[in-house]
């Protein structure tokens, strides 16, 4: 009997730790840059209506916070919110520059997630070289990791 209870014991815990385990979404593209640089990975750029677009909501219910796409992501991305909320508040400096990643890449609807790397200008500037774009993906974290795989990989 106790060796049924520490066993249901370690696996419950360990169940509650991964599911506390969660991924950095960053809000400041010149933060990403840097960390994409240092770890030489592309940025997922995450262009969401976090407060009121359903189907971001369900992207991230379905995907995000799945034990497939966080192993994937901590290990191949970096990972960029680009909200457009209608509720929650963001300073100004944030929406500008919400604004400006939303001109950059023509996004008209939410969900869209761009994959991009920085390169480095010879004026010490970045540009952000488009790598491919997808939006939500029946099929869950699977069909959403493999497909965001693909557009990485092409471009390699």
């Amino acid at each position: 009997m106790k060796t049924i209870f520490t066993a249901a014991f370690f696996l419950l815990f360990s169940t509650i730790t991964f599911a506390q385990e969660s991924l950095t979404w960053h809000t400041d593209m010149e933060k990403a840059i840097s960390i994409s640089q240092k770890e030489k990975k592309p940025i997922m750029l995450f262009f969401t209506g976090s407060d009121w677009c359903g189907w971001c909501i369900r992207l991230q219910k379905e995907v995000f916070k799945k034990p497939e796409f966080i192993e994937w992501a901590k290990s191949n991305v970096v990972l960029m919110e680009v909200d457009f909320p209608r509720v929650n508040n963001q300073s100004d400096a944030t929406k500008n520059q919400n604004n400006m990643l939303q001109q950059q890449f023509g996004v008209q609807g939410y969900p869209t997630c761009w994959f991009v790397s920085p390169e480095k200008t010879k004026e010490g500037k970045y540009t952000l070289t488009q790598l491919g774009s997808q939006g939500y993906l029946a099929g869950g974290p699977t069909n959403w990791v493999t497909s965001a795989k693909n557009i990485i990989n092409s471009k390699k």
